[in-house]
C-alpha cells in the first residue's frame, strides 16, 4: 500500500516461500520510491544493490548475524508500523486471515476485495 493506503501491487506466493525472492520483481512493477522500508527478511546485498540502482534508499533492519553493517536509520524505520497496520486491517477480514480459499486466484480476489473495501471506508 502506498502512503494514502492504496494497494499498489501484490504477489501471492506459496505459504512456505521466503519473502525475498519475489520482492525484486514486485518492486520493479511500481515507480521508484525515495525509500523502501523492510524488515530483516529483506536484508540481502543483492536486493540492497537493486534498490540503490533504482535511486531508492533501503531502510532495512539488518540481520543480527550480518558481518558488514550497512547504514540504518532507526527513526525512518519506525514508519514501518504503517505497513504492519495495513496488513492488520486486511486481516480483519476473517476470510483473508485464515485463508479459507484454497485456490490462489480466489484468495487473490479476496485480498483485492478486502483492500478495496478498506480503502473505501
Amino acid at each position: 500500500m502506498d502512503a494514502r493506503g492504496r494497494l499498489v501491487a501484490f504477489n501471492l506466493t506459496e505459504g512456505n516461500r521466503h519473502d525475498l525472492p519475489p520482492a525484486q520483481s514486485l518492486v520493479e512493477k511500481v515507480p521508484p520510491a525515495k525509500t523502501l522500508l523492510g524488515d530483516t527478511a529483506y536484508d540481502a546485498d543483492a536486493f540492497r544493490t537493486f534498490l540503490k540502482e533504482r535511486g531508492t534508499t533501503p531502510v532495512i533492519k539488518q540481520n543480527p548475524t550480518r558481518k558488514n553493517l550497512h547504514p540504518f536509520d532507526p527513526a525512518a524505520y519506525k514508519g514501518r508500523n504503517v505497513i504492519e497496520r495495513a496488513f492488520c486491517l486486511l486481516k480483519d477480514w476473517r476470510r483473508v486471515a485464515t485463508r479459507y480459499d484454497k485456490l490462489a486466484r480466489k484468495f487473490s480476489a479476496t485480498v483485492i476485495l478486502a483492500a478495496i473495501v478498506r480503502w473505501w471506508i
